[in-house]
């Protein structure tokens, strides 16, 4: 009997359902997808080491709570952390930390994925960061508390939010799973979630200036492969070839983002779309067009390239992150009636985006 008693009492402040109490990270919780993960005892705290992959809570879905966790960092380069609401693994909430850049402002990272990307290149700056000094030499607690469009970040049990932040995704019941990327493998303890407690207070969110004057929306083509514009001759076929329809408007005042109409992991060959305007002339003249892109853009105006650059992650210098804005410009010889302008556009992470804006639209009508 008293055998029996224990069974359930242990089975009843384990289960994933019963939100106050420790999720023991083992096999029988989580499902573990990774390069290489280890169950262990680790500092005191029963863990799991985890490099390159996700673990997903069996078994449980979440909408509104809190979620808190332990995870012992290190000064190597490794995205630790969690994601929340996975409605369907591709599309879902995330916040990681970015372990090595202990003090930086961009020492961690909220964002959203969007089907299978996370496109921090957009939700970027303070509104999605902070600067934190991380301890190598103790576990750091995380907790964030979920309610409807808001969440509210709490490190190393702070009294207030380091962070309050507007959710991307209409409120879903999803999957919850920790882990994440990078070469650094990283400890993770102490898991537990309850679902009871979703108080939000002082949610005070950093505004985020729009940029005046943005094409508020682009028509974008199915997807091809990228090294179908390399070769001049062929841009009229692969241009001809592609079939239309799907529109995508700016976000966060700042960029259009391409993943919300087009899906880049699904199996499809390509990594590249068109992003289109039209452009209607007075009369024969030239316009400076002021634009962003990521990762990789090749320029055609009335079916000529004119224009080939890369904004990708690391492609200036090590730190240089590929951050979309107005950060180049083309003078545009635009004739007297309709142009096109189509802009071939590149993923490979972090963001799939496009943007731009005529500081001068006097005689030009844009559609």
């Amino acid at each position: 009997m008293r055998v029996t008693i224990y069974i359930l009492f242990s089975i009843f402040f384990i289960q994933p359902g019963n939100s106050q109490n420790i999720i023991p990270l083992d096999t029988i919780n989580w499902e573990i997808n990774a390069q290489s993960y280890v169950l262990k005892n680790y500092k005191g705290k029963d863990a799991i080491y985890i490099q390159r992959g996700l673990a997903y809570l069996k078994d449980t879905k979440f909408l509104n709570g809190t979620i808190e966790f332990d995870v012992y960092l290190t000064n190597q380069q490794g995205f630790p952390g969690v994601r929340f609401r996975a409605s369907d693994r591709n599309n879902m909430e995330s916040f990681y930390l970015r372990a090595h850049l202990s003090g930086k402002p961009d020492a961690n990272q909220v964002a959203p994925v969007i089907n299978g990307i996370t496109p921090w290149q957009l939700y970027f700056g303070p509104r999605y960061s902070f600067a934190y000094d991380y301890n190598y030499d103790d576990w750091t607690h995380v907790k964030i508390v979920v309610n409807g469009r808001r969440a509210q970040i709490y490190l190393d049990y702070s009294k207030t939010p380091n962070l309050s932040w507007d959710l991307v995704h209409e409120p879903r019941e999803g999957e919850i799973a920790i882990g994440g990327g990078g070469a650094a493998a990283m400890h993770y303890a102490n898991f537990k979630i309850d679902k009871s407690k979703y108080e939000i207070v002082d949610f005070k969110p950093i505004k985020r200036k729009p940029i005046d004057g943005l094409i508020s929306q682009w028509e974008v083509s199915d997807i091809f492969e990228e090294k179908s514009v390399h070769d001049p001759m062929k841009l009229k076929e692969i241009i001809e070839s592609r079939k239309w329809g799907k529109k995508i408007k700016v976000e966060e005042g700042t960029a259009a983002n391409i993943a919300r109409e087009v899906v880049l992991i699904d199996g499809t060959p390509g990594n590249t779309v068109f992003a289109k305007i039209k452009i209607t002339s007075n009369k024969d003249q030239i316009k400076l067009f002021e634009f962003g892109y990521s990762d990789r853009v090749v320029a055609i105006l009335n079916g000529k390239p004119i224009y080939k650059g890369t904004n990708r992650w690391r492609s200036r210098d090590y730190r240089y992150l590929g951050t979309i804005g107005l950060f180049d410009a083309i003078y545009l010889n635009l004739k007297k009636g309709e142009n096109t302008l189509l802009f071939a556009v590149s993923e490979d992470f972090g963001g799939w985006l496009v943007t731009g804006k005529f500081p001068d639209q006097k005689g030009i009508d844009i559609e």
